[in-house]
């Protein structure tokens, strides 16, 4: 029998069914799920330390070598979200006074300062105006002057819609014996990428964007230069539940038998999973290809309703986030909100350095499509027509 009067009663809208409206999302992420995902998302619980579970887990590892194209035996889920990636490489890799180089050309190169300054390392960066990104003499000076145990750099800048080239700078980075780390959250599966060709080091990713998995489970991979560095630091890394050693026996990396180190999100992993394989599929030539065309589309109705593409180098944009300059005159949020309120698709602003500057729109996946393309620039059409638009 209960000894106390209960404080606290039921939330009114608690007692009502779950309603979800039905939303286009065309922003930098998260993507709408396909049906396949969809159901797996539905599927029942099994146990999280279960050999059907393990099996899962070993068909994901496969699955993440494929899109990252690598052959390391270290690769993994962290059950958290692509920044909960950067941190479990950052905290494993970095000890304090470790020398630390970074990229800081919009947001998540912001966040990889934040984080290795907690750590206590010595943070380098090299800071840029959104649009801009990072060449190889430029990089060097930095390995030259700074001498890092790690660089930072963002593939897919979804921040700014930068394109970050990457050959040529893991065998940069090993010649000043300094390891890699590339952020992929939102260029894997929209445009080519090769691990263990690139000589990247640490590569980590994000379930939500192309992947069209629901958002919380993120995919990184180690090299051996890379697992080197973390099994023979001197001191434990900050984070128990992100602590590598930990994790890569639990994910049956290190050929010992499993020991339980947190209960993983299991449903979320169906889902993962279920996406790995409908990018198996199609296969990641093909993934990039359409990705790329769809891209190409966009750019090309943008600019016919005189809309000015944030970067300007085509080479150096993202296929799967475009930037696009606020038009003069407009509020970003009056267009973000009409095209919501009227069209039922999500497009967003500008996010860390880019905010105010530009409108930002997907193409994640399934979403990247002719038919979704037409569907959002219609409604920005409309967007311009009725937002209201101060006289310049």
């Amino acid at each position: 029998m209960a000894s106390h009067k209960l404080l606290v009663t039921p939330l009114k809208a608690l007692l009502k069914p779950l309603s979800i409206p039905n939303q286009l999302l065309l922003g930098p992420g998260p993507s709408n799920l396909p049906p396949r995902i969809m159901a797996a998302g539905g599927l029942q619980m099994i146990g999280s330390m279960s050999k059907d579970m393990y099996q899962i887990m070993d068909e994901i590892k496969e699955g993440i070598q494929y899109v990252f194209q690598t052959r390391n035996p270290l690769t993994l889920v962290i059950s958290g979200s692509g920044h909960c990636a950067l941190e479990a490489a950052l905290v494993n890799v970095l000890e304090p006074r470790d020398s630390f180089l970074v990229g800081a050309n919009g947001i998540w190169g912001q966040r990889a300062v934040d984080i290795g300054e907690r750590i206590g390392a010595r943070v380098h960066p090299m800071t840029k105006d959104p649009g801009g990104h990072y060449t190889l003499q430029e990089v060097e000076e930095g390995l030259a002057q700074h001498k890092p145990v790690l660089l930072f750099l963002t593939h897919g800048e979804s921040s700014t819609g930068v394109l970050q080239p990457l050959d040529g700078f893991g065998e940069l980075c090993h010649r000043y014996k300094c390891l890699l780390l590339v952020d992929s959250v939102a260029s894997l599966g929209g445009t080519p990428l090769y691990m263990d060709r690139q000589g990247i080091d640490i590569l980590y990713s994000g379930s939500q964007k192309a992947l069209n998995a629901p958002p919380g489970t993120s995919l990184i991979s180690f090299s051996d230069k890379a697992k080197k560095k973390m099994y023979s630091r001197k001191t434990k890394p900050f984070s128990f539940y992100l602590d590598i050693k930990w994790l890569a026996n639990f994910w049956g990396c290190d050929d010992q038998p499993r020991m339980y180190h947190h209960t993983i999100p299991v449903i979320s992993l169906y889902s993962l999973r279920e996406s790995l394989a409908l990018i198996a599929e199609q296969g990641l030539e093909n993934s990039w290809r359409q990705h790329r065309e769809a891209a190409a589309y966009l750019h090309g109705r943008l600019q016919a309703l005189g809309l000015q593409l944030f970067v300007k180098d085509p080479a150096l944009r993202l296929p799967t986030v475009t930037t696009v300059a606020v038009p003069a005159g407009y509020d970003w949020r009056d267009i973000v909100s009409y095209v919501m309120d009227h069209f039922d698709i999500e497009i967003m602003g500008g996010l860390g350095p880019s905010t105010g500057k530009v409108l930002r729109i997907g193409l994640l996946g399934c979403n990247a499509t002719r038919e979704n393309v037409d569907r959002v620039t219609e409604a920005l059409r409309a967007a311009l027509q009725h937002c209201p638009k101060k006289k310049l």
